[in-house]
């Protein structure tokens, strides 16, 4: 293969018989999902959170201000952003 810039680049291929076995792993959430996927951790896999009862992919999610957080750096740092 050779680059715009005149360069040869060499074919790169992995090492043999050193890396692990990826095989189809079934996975089971503590939600009752059950997914097939690729791993080299073995056969099964249990998982505690999945995209189905994640409260990011679901919409549940709910966006704290502990404290006032977002108003006290507001107050802070807010003449930083405007323009006088």
């Amino acid at each position: 293969m050779v680059l715009g810039g005149g360069t040869q680049l060499e074919e790169v291929t992995m090492k043999a018989d050193i890396h692990p076995n990826y095989e189809v792993v079934a996975v089971t959430c503590s939600c009752g999902n059950k997914f097939e996927t690729r791993s080299t951790l073995g056969s099964t896999l249990a998982i505690d959170v999945c995209n189905l009862c994640h409260p990011f992919y679901t919409g549940k999610q709910k966006v704290l201000d502990t404290g006032g957080r977002v108003q006290k750096f507001a107050d802070r740092f807010g003449m930083f952003g405007t323009k006088k």
